[in-house]
């Protein structure tokens, strides 16, 4: 029997042909697949590479907004300064005042002067206490033994507004009744309560005893007023 001839343009339209129906019937599978079973066509399909902005979007860290960032500390109020001490209760000083010194008031055989303190700053202050006074001549150097303090009277506190005054009793007795030796000073130093610096004041009074042993000088605390 003779051979028959071989048709290789046949044998590929034989197989292209088979390789079609193959791959109709995967894709009726597919489709069945789909409307039987219920899922969807996104879910059948594995490894889909999702979407680059979502991934980068929740990938990047979130940058705070400005307008969240906390305020600053609110600025602390200072405390109140407290109050500063009255004018009342300062003492006054040597340069607040000016020193006088009264006309002698004699009577029964003592001397009487009022030693005088008058405020002439613009302040309110005060003086308590005793003045320190040295009989002095022309030099400046004390004459006669320091004054003493009377005893058994009231200190009280004395205020002074500008202008007003304040006075201390200057009591001795006279020297002829006594019989001491005596000099007749230049000039008192008054120096005010608490205070070092002194006021220098004409003295007109006349003879003073200069012994320490008879017709001492005496003088009281501050009380208020001129003496007058």
């Amino acid at each position: 029997m003779p051979s028959q001839p071989n048709h290789p343009a046949r044998h590929r339209a034989t197989l292209a042909m088979a390789a079609a129906g193959a791959l109709a019937v995967v894709l009726t599978a597919c489709t069945g697949s789909d409307t039987d079973g219920g899922a969807t066509g996104s879910g059948s399909v594995a490894g889909t590479t999702p979407n680059a902005s979502t991934s980068a979007t929740s990938a990047a860290p979130t940058r705070p907004s400005a307008t969240t960032a906390p305020s600053a500390s609110p600025a602390t109020t200072a405390p109140p300064a407290s109050p500063a001490t009255t004018a009342s209760s300062a003492r006054c000083r040597t340069a607040d005042l000016r020193a006088s010194i009264g006309p002698n008031d004699p009577g029964a055989g003592q001397e009487n002067f009022a030693v005088v303190l008058t405020n002439r700053s613009d302040r309110t202050c005060t003086v308590y206490g005793f003045p320190g006074i040295a009989f002095v001549d022309g030099a400046g150097e004390a004459v006669t033994p320091d004054p003493e303090r009377t005893t058994g009277q009231e200190e009280p506190k004395v205020t002074l507004k500008p202008g007003a005054s304040a006075w201390s009793a200057l009591t001795f007795t006279n020297p002829e009744v006594t019989g001491v030796t005596t000099v007749t000073p230049a000039a008192v130093l008054v120096t005010p309560p608490d205070e070092t610096a002194p006021i220098k004041v004409a003295w007109s009074g006349g003879k003073v005893s200069n012994t320490g042993k008879a017709s001492v000088p005496q003088v009281s605390p501050f009380r208020p007023g001129d003496g007058g």
